[in-house]
């Protein structure tokens, strides 16, 4: 094949890093268990209303979590002929929750030193 360059790539998943949405469904459940609703409000809250989930999104995230054991249901209640489900963190949660965090701060202390660095050099890149 006269004219073709072949490249090989080596593709590594990014299974280590959690979604932002995943990441802020832990954050929410870093403290009593939770149903749905209050998730979601939590969500909003935490993200500063930059994260709206629909419910659909959020119980295909919490399922997820939940087959990865990070998330487990505490209890269901029906009220009102509907039944509500409250999630909490597991072990396996509050460390994955854990290192996400410091992930990110890593992150952002690299970004805002770069950051830093720039605006003292009075240019951009």
């Amino acid at each position: 094949m006269d004219g073709y360059t072949s490249n090989t790539y080596i593709v590594v998943p990014m299974t280590d890093a959690l979604s932002e949405p995943a990441y802020l469904v832990l954050t929410a459940l870093a403290g009593p268990p939770q149903h749905g609703y209050a998730i979601l409000a939590d969500v909003r809250d935490l993200s500063r209303n930059d994260v709206t989930l629909h419910t659909g999104t959020l119980y295909a995230i919490l399922d997820r979590l939940h087959r990865g054991g990070l998330v487990e249901i505490e209890r269901e209640e029906v009220q009102q002929s509907r039944l509500r489900r409250y999630y909490r963190l597991t072990g396996a949660g509050v460390e994955r929750l854990a290192a996400e965090t410091e992930r990110r701060q890593t992150q952002a202390k690299a970004a805002a030193s770069r950051l830093r660095n720039l605006r003292t050099a009075g240019g951009t890149a």
